[in-house]
């Protein structure tokens, strides 16, 4: 199988992101064996071919990657690295700290954990569509369920992983349980926008951040949350601050020892100090508030 390694630049540790991926997110991630880290993807650069992708950090400065699959190797790992955040220079997150006491409590608490984004902005938007008006943990199951039924298989150490449907399959998409008529069209044109290259991450994250929130939310289906959900979670980009986030403003309210309902000028003064790494500082807010609530856990359970 083809094999490249990526340099973290700054700390990071693929543990922290693995434990991210099975205990926090909805997304469905099953555990590949001890000290690896198994993905399932179609490549977004190179005609969405799938892959399956096996990490692993055999020391704090490298990771390493072998992948099942057809695609171009620098693709996949430019993709990889995106995933893991490792695109980012995170030498400057220890300054953060040093000026906001919260943060530094946070970084101690996860070391090295830097945000793990969905496999592409598509499958991003996809998600922000298929999560509308529904628990978290529903959506996870229905996007699963795609994954499984409609998307291409890739073997990968006698493991057979399943990847979310390319955009020409997700283009024909006629129905599917768990979805609304109106989302099966929303996804449909997000499977357009996506093959006309509106999705890219590299364009959205070279744009400025107003412009690249309207680009997306011309796509029917994405409104304002679901585009900054798309630039966060899909584009990777490092410094942003969602405001429209619920969860979020509940744990600053939770870390930083706010009134209940503070407004919006307030948050955004407090996350001023996290630049360049804002998005790396909520994502540590949202996991210490999971840890303290067991919300989404509780959600799974049930």
């Amino acid at each position: 199988m083809p094999e490249f390694a990526i340099t973290p630049v700054g700390p990071f540790s693929l543990a922290a992101s693995t434990e991210f991926l099975e205990g926090f997110t909805p997304a469905g991630h099953r555990a590949g064996p001890e000290g690896h880290l198994h993905l399932a993807f179609t490549v977004d650069r190179d005609g969405w071919r799938p892959v399956a992708v096996c990490a692993r950090q055999p020391d704090p400065g490298t990771v390493s990657a072998e992948f099942a699959g057809e695609a171009d190797p620098g693709a996949v790992r430019d993709q990889l690295a995106r995933i893991l955040s490792l695109d980012v220079d995170g030498r400057g997150f220890a300054d953060v700290g040093r000026r906001d006491p919260v943060v530094a409590r946070l970084q101690a608490a996860w070391p090295g954990l830097r945000p793990v984004t969905f496999w592409s902005p598509y499958e991003a938007a996809a998600w922000a569509v298929i999560g509308q008006r529904i628990r978290i943990t529903q959506a996870a199951r229905v996007k699963t369920a795609m994954a499984e039924r409609l998307g291409p298989a890739v073997e990968l150490h006698g493991e057979r992983l399943h990847a979310f449907p390319p955009p020409a399959d997700l283009a024909i998409l006629q129905g599917f349980r768990g979805l609304t008529p109106r989302k099966i069209v929303w996804l449909r044109g997000i499977a357009e926008a996506a093959t006309a290259g509106a999705l890219d991450a590299a364009t959205l994250r070279s744009l400025p951040r107003e412009e690249a929130i309207a680009q997306l939310e011309r796509i029917d289906g994405i409104g304002r949350f679901s585009a900054e959900l798309t630039l966060l979670r899909g584009a990777g980009d490092p410094d942003s601050f969602p405001s429209r986030e619920a969860r979020l403003r509940q744990a600053m309210v939770r870390a930083y020892g706010l009134e209940a309902q503070p407004d919006q000028a307030s948050l955004e003064s407090i996350a001023e100090a996290w630049r360049p790494y804002r998005t790396w500082v909520t994502l540590l807010l949202r996991v210490d508030l999971e840890r303290a609530t067991g919300e989404i856990a509780a959600q799974a359970a049930g």
